[in-house]
């Protein structure tokens, strides 16, 4: 019976060391929701590890780089560590390190989006109201009748 937990236990251990799927490993560190989105993203391309598109069942290992978009920010992180489970946001954030240029990067399109313009304030004009639109009803009504005769 000792032998088999110990088996087990080796197992376990040597999975550790071997990697873990890079779908998983998106899922446990928090960029996906689900990890059959972080599959879909893998599988359209969006993913590539050191350099090279990968596929969802890919092996990470310790150190390996990750280029990728979240939304419209693009990430690239370093696989500081590996987890088989999703826990909370901390320890998620401890299998990652991001880039210097990417923490750069992320900083100056957040102050871009901050100091961009507020897009609703373009429009010249809302919704019509009730009242535009009941002369809008007559004006087509009486086009259609003028255009009849």
């Amino acid at each position: 019976m000792k032998s088999a937990k110990s088996a087990n236990a080796k197992s376990r251990s040597d999975t550790q060391d071997a990697g873990l799927r890079l779908d998983k490993w998106l899922w446990a560190a928090r960029f996906y929701k689900t990890r059959s989105l972080a599959a879909e993203d893998i599988g359209h391309g969006r993913v590539q590890v050191n350099g090279q598109v990968a596929k969802a069942s890919r092996e990470l290992k310790l150190g390996d780089l990750l280029k990728f978009r979240q939304g419209e920010v693009p990430r690239e992180v370093w696989v500081r560590g590996l987890s088989h489970i999703r826990g909370p946001a901390p320890q998620a954030q401890a299998l990652y390190e991001e880039t210097p240029e990417n923490l750069a990067l992320r900083e100056k399109l957040s102050e871009a989006r901050r100091l961009a313009p507020e897009p609703a304030h373009s429009l010249a004009q809302g919704r019509p109201t009730k009242q535009d639109r009941r002369r809008l009803a007559d004006w087509n009504r009486w086009s259609a009748a003028a255009d009849a005769e």
